[in-house]
């Protein structure tokens, strides 16, 4: 056996659980803030006086530098490498601007006077800086995955840690709201300002010391594939462009995505203004999504996984999706307990389709590493770009009326709100999309290249 093919054959075993797990860590500051992003953002925004429109273009400006930042670094990060450093940079950017993104109008306290222009304004450049630090993170952290091993088992337990973990992160979040609501009582904008900046100061502090455990605990991959004897050499973007499996796994990621952003931005809405659910609720049916969504991304890492199980598995979540899709636009007020229900089906298809969607893009690049970052990042542009039109597009159509509807003043039985389009229409269309761009795929990607050097230093 050639020293090439002993590298192969050693580099595709399956890695330790402790790689595993520190891995996995990595992404915990990111997540937690997300979470706060998309559950409580427009809530926020919304609470201290902006319009619905206006809260939207704030979350509209994030997502377009989010967008644009994970086409820029997915690029530098194949030319340059060093992974854990772009890591760190963008963990350091997101944990200095994130407060401020839920903090006071700046614009306002130097122009010494306030208006919805000024507020929207300051608050989407916070967002934008925000987001920048987010994609960096992001795209280093993802594309990582494919240069830390080749066994496709372990490149899936990989990204279903990476899950399980953004699953923690999203009950400590739910758990630190539930205490800051229940010690400070918000009676005016600027008790509101800093119930929620303490939110994110908690969150930024809890997801940086996971961070510190990744940078210590995972070792820094090296992009090590020959591309024409030049094993720096990186691989072009017309090379993905002319693959086929490319734009099908770009849908399945992105429509992923929108699943998961979407119905994750309009839950707290719909449980309280569409069901008139108890304001626990608001925390407790995410609560459920997560919980379950937890267990079954672990018990994904068991798995040996194939192609044709990639499939199968998205395809299977994709269908619960699309029940839970359609009970969500018909489940009337009375019946209101049957959403704890459908939020035990709605975590495991998050699960199945997260963890497969991600997995697919370690298929596509199979040992095409020096392009890697680039998959990721011109995947999370499309995914940043859609997701935040979408939002945009549903939350302008949101009165000031909808988000404020009491028990005592409920709508006409035959009125489906934007917000029950928004999660149960749009995540049931989009799961449809996703299983039958699944179904089309073939993900059966042979090797073409060898490695020239160990991927770990």
């Amino acid at each position: 056996m050639s020293n090439h093919d002993e590298s192969f054959v050693s580099l595709a075993q399956p890695i330790g659980r402790w790689s595993i797990f520190c891995f996995g860590l990595g992404h915990m500051l990111n997540d937690i803030t997300a979470a706060c992003w998309f559950t409580y953002l427009l809530l926020f925004l919304t609470d201290i006086g902006l319009s619905p429109g206006n809260a939207a273009t704030v979350m509209l400006s994030g997502q377009v530098a989010d967008g644009l930042t994970t086409i820029v670094a997915g690029e530098l990060i194949d030319r340059f490498g060093r992974f854990k450093i772009w890591h760190g940079a963008g963990s350091m950017l997101v944990a200095v601007s994130f407060s401020s993104v839920f903090g006071g109008c700046i614009p306002c306290i130097f122009y010494s006077r306030s208006s919805s222009t000024l507020r929207t304004v300051g608050y989407s450049f916070f967002a934008a800086i925000f987001n920048v630090g987010w994609a960096a993170t992001q795209v280093s952290h993802m594309s990582m995955i494919n240069c830390i091993t080749l066994n496709s088992t372990s490149r899936v337990a990989l990204a279903s840690c990476r899950n399980a973990f953004n699953m923690v992160a999203n009950l400590s979040l739910y758990a630190v709201a539930l205490l800051v609501f229940s010690i400070s009582k918000a009676k005016s904008h600027v008790d509101i300002e800093h119930q929620y900046r303490m939110i994110a100061y908690i969150s930024i502090f809890i997801g940086c010391c996971f961070v510190v455990v990744f940078l210590v605990g995972t070792k820094e991959p090296s992009l090590k594939v020959a591309v024409h004897g030049n094993r720096h050499a990186r691989i072009s973007w017309s090379y993905w462009f002319k693959k086929v499996l490319y734009y099908q796994v770009a849908l399945a990621y992105v429509l992923t995505r929108l699943i998961i952003n979407v119905s994750q931005a309009f839950l707290a809405y719909y449980v309280i203004n569409d069901l008139h659910m108890a304001q626990s609720a608001t925390a407790l049916v995410p609560a459920i999504i997560y919980v379950f969504s937890f267990i079954i991304s672990l018990t994904l890492q068991e798995v040996v996984w194939t192609g044709q199980r990639l499939k199968l598995y998205y395809s299977a979540g994709g269908i619960l999706w699309m029940f839970c899709g359609a009970v969500i636009l018909i489940l009337p007020t009375s019946m209101s307990a049957f959403m704890y229900v459908v939020s035990f089906v709605i975590g495991v298809a998050n699960a199945l389709m997260v963890v497969t969607g991600v997995s697919m893009q370690t298929v596509l690049v199979g040992r095409d590493l020096n392009g890697c970052a680039f998959v990721c990042g011109s995947l999370s542009f499309l995914d940043k770009i859609l997701c935040g039109l979408a939002l945009y597009f549903l939350e302008s159509f949101q009165s000031n009326t909808a988000l404020h509807i009491s028990k005592y003043n409920p709508l006409d039985a035959t009125y489906i709100s934007v917000t029950r389009y928004g999660l149960g229409l749009v995540p049931a269309v989009c799961a449809f999309l996703g299983v039958a761009v699944t179904m089309s795929m073939d993900l059966h990607a042979p090797y073409a290249k060898y490695l020239t050097e160990s991927l770990l230093e």
